[in-house]
């Protein structure tokens, strides 16, 4: 439970970011269409609320003190909270804009090409995407729904299943003519490229072929999916990479599949959302249309990461 002895007024909070990001109270003024006199009330205001002085004056500048910069740091994270939290709510009352947060290659190699098709059925609405890899608080953060890659396991939310995917072995036809790659032992003198979020995928694949697992987690790891594509590309090692991904690689023989066994894995993709918007008609309508791409194959051109 918040105290109001410790809400500040938030007009003179706009007034001491301002000032504390122009180290200046005339170009504050300007900003904040106000006089000298006001911004500088405003922030005597809250010095005396505070207890705390939060400039000093050196020649003709302001500068921050040592609380003042503390608290500006913080101050300027809640205000840009409240901006984030009212478009929000501006926007949720409109019901024409979903903001997506998404795994980067997958919405960059996969969904954005699709997107046009969702566009013609609601030209209404705007998406805006946001790369997040890792689960996050729906309460905290500024998103409407997720894709996720994992199990269905997210804390308060629902996590509607699409997909599962077909990882495969991959590199670059140049590594392996140099290590005359024909079956998985000969991995052994590869280098393994590993992608950060997935680090013991390379060890279940081996060990579920029978495979040495002594090398299996040793190797140069990527964040992105799309970063571990290129590397394999440009013959650093082999990886495991989902092959709905890398079809562009594929068909032009950047890559190659270097065997036919793919790795079983029990994760998957998902469209998670809040339970509260759980009857929130866009993010129905666009977790339905998601689904639909996911059981109708189609050949959509394939986007530069």
């Amino acid at each position: 439970m918040f105290r109001k002895t410790f809400l500040p007024p938030v007009a003179n909070l706009l007034a001491f970011e301002a000032v504390a990001r122009r180290n200046s109270v005339s170009r504050a003024a300007d900003e904040l269409h106000l006089t000298q006199s006001a911004v500088s009330r405003q922030i005597h205001q809250l010095e005396t609320q505070l207890g705390v002085t939060m400039f000093h004056r050196v020649r003709q500048r302001v500068v921050l003190s040592e609380a003042g910069r503390a608290y500006a740091a913080e101050v300027r994270i809640l205000l840009h909270q409240l901006s984030d939290a009212t478009r929000r709510t501006m926007a949720c009352t409109q019901r024409d804009e979903l903001n997506l947060a998404v795994l980067p290659t997958l919405g960059t190699r996969w969904l954005i090409p699709r997107l046009g098709d969702f566009m013609a059925l609601k030209p209404e609405v705007t998406i805006n995407f946001t790369s997040r890899t890792l689960p996050f608080e729906f309460s905290k953060e500024p998103f409407d729904a997720a894709i996720h890659f994992g199990a269905p396991d997210w804390a308060g939310a629902v996590c509607e299943y699409l997909m599962h995917e077909e990882v495969i072995v991959v590199c670059s036809p140049a590594l392996q003519r140099l290590h005359r790659i024909r079956q998985i032992a000969d991995l052994s003198g590869v280098v393994l490229l590993h992608q950060m979020s997935r680090a013991a995928q390379w060890a279940s694949w081996l060990e579920q072929h029978g495979a040495n697992t002594a090398q299996a987690l040793r190797g140069p790891q990527f964040e992105q999916v799309a970063m571990l594509a290129q590397a394999a590309a440009s013959g650093l090692g082999a990886a495991l990479l989902p092959r709905f991904l890398v079809e562009r690689e594929l068909s032009s023989g950047e890559l190659i599949q270097l065997f036919p066994q793919a790795l079983n894995s029990t994760d998957a993709y998902y469209f998670v959302y809040p339970q509260s918007l759980a009857q929130a008609p866009l993010v129905r309508e666009f977790g339905a249309w998601i689904l639909g791409q996911c059981r109708t194959p189609a050949d959509v051109p394939q986007a530069h990461a």
